[in-house]
């Protein structure tokens, strides 16, 4: 895939994610991307840390916006599973926000996120986007990219736990969200 298709992919996740936000937290947003990103920025936001993959990542040159929803959106999904966010979800996906330092429009998305669901369209965007990505990805990044963000959405799903914190600890519909997650690197 050519990366003028990866910058069509990027520019449709950019508009679905946009979509969902109000005019001012959109405006604040794509100020904040026109902020070049760098290796740091990048694992702050995705919590990718490979250098090889962060490489790569460099290269294709993502907006900060977009590598934010790269990042984000398949923990919300995940929160979103059952058709509920409870609250150790809801910790849990503020956490995973915290720890890859989103701030500003970018937290206030995640927080509306967590409130109403993200639109179907948008996740179907992020996955034909991670297809785009992943055509300029050798074997070795699309799995090292793939188990980073299965990773974190995972530690998500099993933030609820099992019933009195026994048996297992990612529901049925977790582990479907899980799946389609990995499934979006094949």
């Amino acid at each position: 895939m050519s990366n003028d298709a990866l910058g069509d992919r990027g520019k449709e996740l950019e508009e679905a994610f946009f979509r969902q936000m109000n005019q001012k937290l959109t405006e604040k947003l794509q100020a904040e991307n026109q902020k070049k990103l760098d290796r740091e920025a990048i694992t702050r936001l995705t919590g990718i840390s490979t250098g090889e993959l962060l490489d790569k990542l460099l290269e294709l040159k993502l907006g900060a916006s977009t590598v934010t929803a790269f990042g984000l959106l398949p923990v919300v999904e995940v929160a979103w599973a059952d058709g509920v966010v409870d609250d150790k979800e809801r910790r849990a996906v503020l956490d995973a926000a915290k720890k890859t330092g989103v701030s500003g429009a970018a937290a206030e998305i995640i927080d509306a996120w967590l409130k109403n669901q993200p639109a179907k369209d948008l996740f179907e965007t992020w996955k034909r986007y991670i297809a785009a990505i992943c055509a300029h990805l050798g074997p070795d990044e699309k799995t090292l990219m793939k188990n980073e963000v299965v990773g974190r959405a995972r530690s998500v799903a099993e933030a609820s736990g099992g019933f009195l914190g026994m048996g297992n600890h990612v529901s049925k519909e977790e582990q479907a969200v899980l799946e389609k997650i990995a499934k979006a690197f094949e």
